[in-house]
C-alpha cells in the first residue's frame, strides 16, 4: 500500500488529467477550438466565433459529461460487483442488465411491426424507454430469485442464465429481421456517447449520482466482505440488505448508461484492477475514488481517439475501449508480475 503522501499525489494528478482531458475533447474534432477559447465557453464567457459556442453548448460539452457519466459509472458498477462476487471476470453487466437491455431495444427495433406506435418507439427516446424496461425487468427477475438465495455464486449464476435467455430472443429476432432493422440495431449496440439533448443528460446524470450514492453508503459494507461472506457477518453485518443495495446500485449505473448510451464493453471489468494496480490497495474508501476518477479518465481518452480529430468520422466507441483499453491492462498486468 503507499503512503499517504503517494496517494495523494496520486490523488491530485488524476483531478487535473479529468480536467485536461475534459476541456481537450471539447476542443477537437471535425471542428478544433482553442482549449483558451473552451475553457473561456465553459467559465461563462463567449468565444470569439458564435458557431463554437453553439457547437460548444450544443454537441460537445453533452457528449464530454456523457463520457465523464458513463466512464464513473461503469467504472464504479464493475468495482462493487467484483468485490461482491470476490470475482475479478465480473463486470457491471453480471447480472444480465445488458442483456435485458438488448432484449428491449431487439423488441422494438426488429419487432416494430409487431407493436402500436411505431414511429414514437423508434425514436431515440422510444429506444431508451424500451432499454430500460428490458433492464428493470431482468433486474426484477435476479431480486426474486435472489431473495431466496444466500449464496452470492448462485446470484452470480442466476444472473448469467438470465442475460442468456434474453439473449437467445435477440439472436430469434435478429434471424427473422430485415438488413435495415438489423443495421439500426447492431448501431445502438456499437455504443455511441453523442446525441444526447441536455434533457437527456439531466435524466442519466440523475441516476449516476443515485447509483454513485448507494456505492459510497456500501463502502464499509465491500471493506467487509473482501474477508468473506461469514468473516463480515460476524462484524455484524447485514449480508441481505448490503447485498440488495450494491445490487440495487449496480442496476441504478449500468442500466441508466446503457439505455443511454448502449452497452460500453471493457471499462467496468478493466478499471477497478487498474486502480488496485496504480494504488497498491483494497480499501475501498481509496479504490472508490480511484476508479470514479480513473473511469472518467479512460473514457474521455476513448472519445478522444472515437472522434478521428480532424475529419468528421466517429467511430464506435465500443470497439475503442477494448482495442485501446486490453492491452493496457494486460502490460500493467506484466509490469507488476516483473515489480514482484
Amino acid at each position: 500500500m503507499r503512503s499517504r503522501t503517494s496517494t495523494t499525489l496520486i490523488f491530485t494528478a488524476l483531478l487535473l488529467a479529468v480536467v485536461l482531458l475534459f476541456l481537450v475533447n471539447i476542443s477537437l474534432g471535425s471542428v478544433r477550438i482553442p482549449i483558451a477559447e473552451t475553457f473561456q465557453r465553459l467559465a461563462g464567457g463567449q468565444t470569439s466565433r458564435e458557431t463554437w459556442d453553439y457547437i460548444i453548448v450544443n454537441y460537445r460539452l453533452p457528449k464530454a459529461v456523457t463520457a465523464v457519466l458513463a466512464g464513473v459509472g461503469l467504472s464504479v458498477a464493475g468495482l462493487l460487483m467484483q468485490t461482491l462476487f470476490r470475482n475479478p471476470l465480473a463486470g457491471p453487466y453480471v447480472l444480465g442488465l445488458s442483456s435485458g437491455s438488448s432484449l428491449g431495444v431487439a423488441v422494438v427495433v426488429m419487432g416494430a411491426g409487431l407493436l402500436p406506435a411505431t414511429s414514437w418507439m423508434l425514436s431515440s427516446y422510444g429506444i431508451v424507454v424500451a432499454s430500460c424496461l428490458g433492464s428493470f425487468l431482468v433486474l426484477l427477475a435476479v431480486m426474486a430469485v435472489s431473495q431466496k438465495l444466500r449464496d452470492t455464486a448462485a446470484i452470480l449464476i442466476v444472473g448469467l442464465m438470465f442475460g442468456s435467455f434474453t439473449s437467445a430472443f435477440v439472436g430469434v429476432l435478429t434471424y427473422f429481421s430485415s438488413a435495415e432493422q438489423l443495421q439500426k440495431f447492431m448501431f445502438w449496440s456499437l455504443g455511441n456517447l453523442g446525441n444526447l439533448s441536455w434533457l437527456s443528460v439531466g435524466i442519466l446524470a440523475s441516476a449516476v449520482v443515485g447509483g454513485l450514492s448507494l456505492a459510497v453508503y456500501s463502502i464499509k459494507p465491500l471493506n467487509a466482505l473482501l474477508l468473506g461472506e461469514n468473516y463480515a457477518k460476524s462484524l455484524g453485518l447485514d449480508y441481505r440488505k448490503s447485498t440488495f443495495v450494491i445490487v440495487v446500485a449496480t442496476s441504478l449505473l449500468a442500466g441508466s448508461i446503457t439505455a443511454f448510451a448502449g452497452p460500453i464493453a471493457f471499462v467496468g471489468l478493466a478499471v477497478p484492477h487498474i486502480a488496485r494496480l496504480v494504488f497498491q490497495t483494497s480499501n475501498h474508501n481509496i479504490l472508490f475514488w480511484a476508479t470514479l476518477l480513473l473511469g472518467a479518465i479512460v473514457m474521455l481518452v476513448c472519445d478522444l481517439f472515437s472522434q478521428v480529430p480532424g475529419t468528421d468520422v466517429t467511430l464506435p466507441i465500443n470497439a475503442i475501449t477494448s482495442i485501446i483499453g486490453a492491452p493496457v491492462v494486460v502490460w500493467l498486468i506484466l509490469k507488476k508480475r516483473k515489480l514482484t
